[in-house]
């Protein structure tokens, strides 16, 4: 019996996938760039150096996970694309800034792990703290870098039908759960990959044709490496900033221009902001444009931003007012404007230029 068992044994051992070819990254033949030279991650305004692990090219992670080649970034964590060395697959690994006590964007981080059914996940010692690395399925480019690719970065209108009824599937499936994504936006819509082989192929690339770097005294900060197009469907990632729970929620989340009014007077708000990000960024993917401009002096601006919402669709009713009390920094007890920012002159009719009457009727 033992000699069968061992026989078994074997046999499965090379019926696994095939084992990747040892690899060296190369340590020359890259674009070196200027060291005072902000790109990536340091061009985020909330960027500290010693929140961010720094990883190498080839680095090994958890004793398995060999980094091959970088593929973004946000305000929370680096991500990587990496070899399995143990099951011989291509995995995503998301490393995280380093755990603060009390810091608002480590509150929630756990989240993640509990809601979506990730690979794996640990724990790893930074030279300035803990970070915890996650690792997920690989995805393809992100809705943002798909629009750059086309025609005056705009989607046609077919497929921006399609991907919002798919991202509201999501949507429903999570608030069902009692689960708020909070970070609604094109950057977190990504497309599912059905062609493998691309990952292999970035590999390649980074051996042939490695990222330029800044190398700094302490770290090597990398460029992201672009993905490919693929064909598969969108999947909504990323929910390292999402709320669980019945209860009503406080504090501030989405990204800037996709934030709704409750958000942004500081009300108590449920998943139905959601709703509110997703027109915005079907307005966005429509028209190849932002629907808000929301700055002011070159920084996101709360009055500007709540100026813009009004233009577009009138004053807020008196009952809404009485929810916060930030809301009458901007409007008087009649509900009359009183910022400092005029309310500008325009309208959604005004600014949609694709679509015939009868659809923007429809649309807006």
């Amino acid at each position: 019996m033992s000699t069968s068992i061992r026989a078994v044994l074997r046999a499965a051992k090379h019926t696994t996938a095939p084992q990747f070819p040892p690899r060296k990254f190369p340590t020359s033949g890259f674009v070196t760039l200027d060291a005072t030279q902000k790109i990536e991650e340091e061009d985020l305004p909330s960027y500290v150096p010693e929140d961010y692990y720094s990883v190498y090219m080839g680095e090994v992670f958890g004793s398995r996970y060999k980094v091959v080649t970088k593929l973004g970034f946000g305000v929370n964590s680096t991500v990587w694309l990496c070899r399995d060395l143990r099951d011989h697959r291509y995995l995503t690994l998301k490393l995280r800034v380093r755990a603060r006590e009390h810091h608002p964007l480590d509150m929630h981080g756990d989240n993640e792990i509990k809601i979506i059914d990730v690979l794996n996940s640990f724990e790893i010692a930074g030279p300035h703290g803990n970070h915890k690395c996650i690792l997920y399925e690989p995805l393809g480019m992100s809705y943002t870098d798909f629009l750059r690719l086309l025609p005056e970065s705009r989607f046609p209108k077919e497929l921006v039908q399609q991907s919002i009824q798919l991202l509201l599937v999501s949507l429903d499936y999570l608030h069902r759960c009692n689960v708020v994504h909070t970070d609604i936006s094109p950057s977190n819509v990504l497309l599912g990959i059905e062609d493998h082989s691309i990952l292999s192929q970035i590999e390649q690339d980074e051996l042939e044709w490695p990222l330029a770097r800044k190398v700094l005294n302490d770290r090597t900060i990398y460029f992201s490496r672009p993905m490919p197009v693929n064909k598969g469907l969108p999947v909504l990632c990323d929910l390292g900033e999402a709320r669980v729970g019945t209860h009503m929620h406080r504090g501030d989340i989405m990204p800037g221009i996709y934030r709704a009014p409750e958000v942004i007077l500081g009300m108590d708000w449920d998943s139905k902001v959601e709703i509110w990000a997703v027109g915005v960024m079907m307005w966005d993917l429509l028209e190849g444009n932002h629907l808000f401009f929301a700055e002011k002096n070159g920084m996101l601006n709360d009055e500007q931003h709540v100026a813009e919402m009004v233009s577009f669709l009138g004053p807020p009713p008196p009952e809404y007012l009485k929810r916060s009390e930030k809301c009458y920094q901007y409007w008087d007890s009649q509900g009359n404007w009183k910022g400092s920012i005029p309310i500008p002159n325009q309208s959604f009719e005004i600014h949609e230029q694709w679509l015939n009457e009868e659809e923007q009727a429809l649309f807006v």
